[in-house]
């Protein structure tokens, strides 16, 4: 019988809003999405949102739902609403309305703390976050620090003075707002109205404003005893990804074991960037929330999980090739190579969460992967934005081929992650936007969703695909490419891979 879930996603952009439904949809699972949500900073209508999910889960088996998108409109609107906590709790007051007309409707839930980041931009952040966004930052590192011992107080006098109190005010209120939803949502799990619930931490750090935010959510946690319900790890825009995966794995009455490969044994210690856990700790997590249970053996595992983090610091993809010994000495990637091909011949679904570098794929492992026509074989890569990103989303590719194989819309899916995660994040996007200035453009604002840089984006996606996708391209139809939110950060891709197996 035909399963249904509904999906609140946490933004309209492809990784959120077209990812989940183009892995997970098969002919036993209907992926029911809002047919219309925001734009960035312009947030969907909560009370369209509230009529779509009182209409769809009456009738549905699942739930995933994004306690942000519910709340707020999205992500960003979250970071800069004016929302009075008595409204946020009449609007969370939904979830158990859902669960009262619909007892059998199991609901994963997800609410993000609120990120810090440390630069001054309001591309994402309320607006003064252009003039004090590094320095609001940089006082709640010191605050941290302080409230621990480990910093002096006249370090914090000398940034709080050079800070807008009112703006900080402002920012500082928010976040305890968002912080009491955060409880709000410990309690529903309590009291049996949501059935699973992860707290992301989206581009955490080890200090600040969000890491203090994290601990007293964990500590809400802990009291009361619900640390195996209610998980907290890095990441955000693979979380969709990851509770479909704990759907479906639920669906199918599964926990399919994983078998984490890495290129470095040294790199289970390192802190990705934007993330403040240990890798080792983040993909235990991971896998965890995604319905999957780990093995440390790989000839009794189900999905086999290749990680090609360096031994040490991480690197930006732009930087690549990044010539060190966390990279260079103490990573094997030939013994990789040799040990994921061996496991395809035997069969084994292999997927690869290429986390060497934040926010692109790695080059030169591209190139290995594609003279040793491993690039069709495997069944999940992906290498986008932060580590944690890129660990759910191969995850769940894992999950997907262990339920339905490899089907069209699989293989067309990994194809994608190639051209979007190591095409355009690691090479396209850093060629154009050193040349936005010539269009009277920046990275921030390129004034079109598909028009002259789209179509710029689409030339050199299939030169990339030309050169580092030799063995495959023949097969690979690139058929759309459009920029979301008319900024350069993020694509959107549709390709398809006429695949024989």
């Amino acid at each position: 019988m035909k399963k249904k879930i509904v999906l609140l996603p946490l933004d309209e952009r492809p990784c959120n809003y077209i990812f989940p439904n183009r892995l997970f949809a098969h002919d036993d699972i209907d992926i029911v999405l809002p047919k219309s949500l925001g734009n960035k900073k312009q947030p969907a209508d909560v009370g369209k949102i509230a009529e779509f999910l009182r209409s769809e889960c009456k009738n549905a088996d699942g739930l995933v739902l994004s306690v942000d998108m519910m709340l707020y409109g999205g992500l960003i609107p979250s970071r800069i609403h004016y929302l009075e906590a008595d409204k946020l709790k009449e609007l969370a007051a939904l979830i158990k309305t859902l669960k009262k007309e619909n007892p059998r409707l199991l609901i994963y839930a997800f609410q993000v703390i609120m990120r810090c980041p440390d630069y001054s931009s309001d591309d994402e952040e309320p607006d003064y976050y252009e003039t004090y966004g590094k320095m609001i930052h940089m006082a709640g590192d010191v605050i941290h620090r302080n409230r621990l011992g480990i910093c002096d107080g006249e370090d914090l006098k000398n940034i709080l003075s050079q800070i807008d109190r009112e703006k900080l005010n402002d920012y500082v209120s928010r976040r305890e707002c968002n912080r009491e939803c955060n409880y709000l949502m410990i309690e529903y799990v309590k009291q049996g109205w949501i059935d699973s619930l992860v707290i992301p931490q989206d581009d955490s750090a080890a200090y600040g404003y969000a890491a203090m935010d994290q601990e007293a959510v964990r500590i809400k946690i802990a009291e009361e005893g619900l640390m195996d319900r209610i998980l907290m790890y890095p990441g955000a825009d693979e979380v969709s990804l990851t509770l479909l995966s704990r759907m479906v794995n639920q669906i199918h009455e599964k926990k399919p074991k994983v078998y984490v490969k890495y290129a470095s044994e040294a790199s289970k210690a390192i802190l990705p960037l934007y993330e403040g856990n240990s890798l080792e700790t983040t993909i235990k997590y991971q896998i965890l929330s995604a319905g999957c249970q780990l093995t440390d053996s790989y000839e009794n595992s189900d999905i086999i999980l290749a990680v090609t983090a360096p031994s040490d610091k991480m690197a930006e993809a732009e930087a690549q090739p990044f010539i060190s010994k966390g990279y260079c000495v103490e990573r094997n990637i030939p013994e990789l190579i040799d040990f994921i091909k061996l496991r395809i011949a035997e069969g084994r679904i292999v997927t690869i969460a290429d986390n060497a570098y934040a926010n692109g794929g790695e080059l030169q492992f591209i190139q290995l992967l594609n003279q040793n026509c491993l690039l069709d074989k495997v069944s999940g890569y992906a290498g986008w934005n932060t580590s944690a990103n890129t660990l759910g989303t191969a995850i769940a590719e894992g999950v997907d081929c262990y339920h339905y194989g490899k089907t069209a819309g699989h293989m067309s899916f990994l194809i994608e992650r190639y051209i979007e995660d190591v095409g355009y994040c690691s090479v396209v996007r850093k060629n154009i936007t050193s040349d936005l200035h010539r269009y009277g453009m920046n990275y921030f604002d390129i004034k079109e969703k598909d028009g002259i840089i789209s179509k710029r984006v689409k030339e050199e996606l299939q030169s990339f695909m030309e050169s580092y996708l030799s063995s495959i391209n023949a097969a690979i139809t690139l058929d759309k490419v459009w920029m979301p939110w008319s900024r350069m950060f993020e694509v959107g891709i549709d390709a398809i891979y006429s695949y024989n197996q």
